[in-house]
Parts: C-alpha cells; sequence; structure tokens
C-alpha cells in the first residue's frame, strides 16, 4: 500500500499524543524490588544483622518505605528499621547486586545474601552470589556505578 498524503497527516498528528504517553507506558524499574508490594520477598531486613539469617517477616508487622511493604519478625526489628532504613534496607534497593554490576536488575532471593561492611548485599540465587564473591570490591564499584541508572 502506497503512503499517501493523508497517511502523513495523519502520522503528524498522530505522533505528538504517542509521545505524551510514552513515558506511562514504558514505567521505569521501581526503586525497590517488591513482589505484589512485598519488599524482599517478605524477609526481615533488620534480621540478617541481628540474627546472620533471612528470618520471615510477619505480615501483621510492616513498615512503608519508598513505596513498598516491609514486614518484619518482631516489632522491634520493625522500629529499628524505621529509625533508620538506610542502615538495614539492602544496597541497590534489593535487587541482585551481581545484576547491577552488570548494568541490569534481577529479583533476589533470601538465602543469597552478604553482609561487607555494615550493608546488605542481596542475589539473585546463592550460585550467583557465589559469582558476586569471587570480586567483592569490583563489582561494588561496578554496581555502585551503575546504580541507580539501571532502574531507566
Amino acid at each position: 500500500m502506497p503512503i499517501t498524503r493523508r497517511h502523513l497527516l495523519t502520522l503528524a498528528i498522530a505522533a505528538p499524543a504517542v509521545a505524551a504517553f510514552a513515558p506511562s507506558a514504558m514505567a521505569a524499574t521501581p526503586d525497590i524490588y517488591a513482589e505484589d508490594g512485598i519488599a524482599i520477598d517478605g524477609t526481615d531486613a533488620v534480621a540478617y544483622f541481628t540474627e546472620g539469617a533471612p528470618i520471615a517477616g510477619d505480615e501483621a508487622i510492616t513498615f512503608d518505605y519508598m513505596g513498598a511493604t516491609w514486614r518484619f519478625a518482631s516489632e522491634e526489628n520493625r522500629d529499628m528499621f524505621a529509625a533508620d532504613p538506610a542502615a538495614y534496607a539492602p544496597q541497590y534497593g534489593g535487587y541482585c547486586a551481581f545484576a547491577v554490576s552488570k548494568g541490569a536488575t534481577a529479583p533476589t532471593a533470601p538465602d543469597a545474601w552478604t553482609i561487607v561492611d555494615d550493608k546488605l548485599y542481596l542475589n539473585f540465587s546463592t550460585s550467583v552470589r557465589e559469582r558476586w564473591r569471587q570480586d567483592i570490591p569490583g563489582n561494588i564499584a561496578a554496581a555502585d556505578a551503575n546504580w541507580p541508572g539501571v532502574l531507566a
């Protein structure tokens, strides 16, 4: 079908409308990794520091932070998080630290974690965590350089 003047006129009229709606159609990745609005798979972020293990949070003990609901195993942990979320929230919004070091985002698994210099890093899986641990300083430097640009 040949392109007519009518096709070009329709395209010229439609282009601004398409451009106006494009940003909402191409939504950026959320700042926090959350499934159904629940951050880091409902794991208590404070427990990584206090218990040295991932502990499931209680759905009745929550705190809203950066557009996501965070669950905690105890009210004490919730209160600690609420007092200083940046101290306990995982780096890179809870996305896989190794993926961010490579310029992408990926979900994480609660048991694939590491604390480095009092900061929590999560990974996609324990096998990915092992790859990330092969060069922690280099991967952190790369991820820091990529974050938050990978969210766009």
